[in-house]
């Protein structure tokens, strides 16, 4: 008989400086399938300031990329216990997001870029924590397909939505954007698109138009 037990658990997270509490912009970034946030979040470093703190935490999942040897990355889920894991990142995240936010006297804004696998994690993630994001990047990737239409209504009534991908994606059909229009359609909400000369990357120059929400 299969039982499940809950018990506390260690997760890692890198950021892009030592958090002041005087930060107006945080960014949340999760990683894609395979990586890690010490390297993840390099890509970010260009566009640290002290007003803007970026947070990269690192999916709970990990195994070796080839094999059984050599490099190791994580993910964010599989299909195996996929309701488990989704729960366990939503509890990891809500509390990493209280750790972060406590201290700080004036709420920053919150911006969330989610990158390939993390795009759909980002999505559900953002659309049952209880603050306010005020900018939701899905960056090679999408909404996730089981998100509830009237809870993410209400949710992203006030979020900047922004789908970002490079035109030489291989991951990233034609069919896809349409879903992700037709979604975003559904929402009631109009949609940023920042498409670069590229694959699936995260390409700097359009990174930074993100950042610096100049779209």
């Amino acid at each position: 008989m299969k039982r499940s037990l809950i018990f506390e658990y260690e997760a890692h997270f890198a950021v892009s400086h030592e958090p002041s509490g005087y930060e107006t912009d945080i960014w949340l970034v999760l990683h894609g399938y395979g990586q890690l946030a010490e390297f993840f979040i390099r890509k970010f470093l260009p566009f640290d300031t002290k007003d803007r703190l970026v947070i990269a935490p690192e999916a709970t999942n990990y195994s070796y990329l080839k094999d059984f040897q050599g490099r190791v990355g994580a993910n964010w889920m599989t299909k195996h216990e996929r309701e488990v894991a989704i729960a366990n990142n939503h509890r990891y995240l809500n509390l990493l997001m209280e750790e972060i936010l406590k201290n700080f006297k004036n709420l920053p804004k919150i911006h969330v870029l989610g990158f390939s696998q993390g795009a759909a994690t980002a999505s559900r993630w953002a659309s049952q924590w209880s603050g306010q994001v005020d900018t939701l990047v899905l960056w090679a990737g999408g909404f996730a397909h089981d998100l509830s239409l009237d809870l993410s209504k209400e949710k992203f009534e006030k979020t900047h939505l922004i789908l970002a991908y490079g035109e030489q994606d291989e991951f990233i059909k034609d069919e896809h954007l349409l879903q992700q229009n037709e979604w975003i359609k559904a929402l009631g909400k109009s949609l940023i698109t920042c498409s670069f000369q590229g694959g699936h990357e995260l390409e700097p120059q359009a990174l930074e138009k993100i950042i610096n929400l100049e779209l």
